[in-house]
């Protein structure tokens, strides 16, 4: 019975440990106008991962009329961010963890948005000044 006691005892304070190792992890940076690689034709590739928690990064800057090619990768199953709704207001699947590509010109001023097919989800690509 002591055995059983201590036993469900060290398994608790494990648990408490791990979520608290976890709760200490920082978020993750945020996008910036160098987020990604460049491929020889100049357009910038950014990873995004949809997920439950949304999309990561969920604002992505660029100078004013930069291609992009945004790369959304659902780690997820979940039906709402099964699906994308582009800038440019297409629906596209994201199946699992396969990425899709998805083109974009940063606009001159302001900012164009995506979401998930639920409208949920909301991620951004945002004109920065040079």
């Amino acid at each position: 019975m002591l055995r059983a006691a201590l036993l469900a005892l060290v398994v608790l304070f494990s648990a408490c440990k791990k979520d608290d190792a976890a709760a200490k992890q920082p978020p993750p940076a945020p996008a910036t106008t160098k987020t990604g690689t460049v491929d020889k034709d100049g357009v910038r590739r950014v990873p995004i991962t949809a997920s439950t928690e949304g999309y990561k990064p969920d604002r992505i800057p660029g100078k004013p009329g930069e291609k992009l090619m945004l790369v959304f990768t659902r780690t997820a199953d979940s039906t709402c961010i099964a699906q994308l709704v582009t800038p440019d207001k297409k629906t596209v699947e994201l199946p699992m963890n396969t990425p899709v590509e998805v083109a974009v010109t940063v606009p001159q001023t302001g900012e164009v948005g995506f979401a998930c097919g639920m409208d949920m989800f909301h991620g951004t690509v945002v004109a920065e000044k040079s």
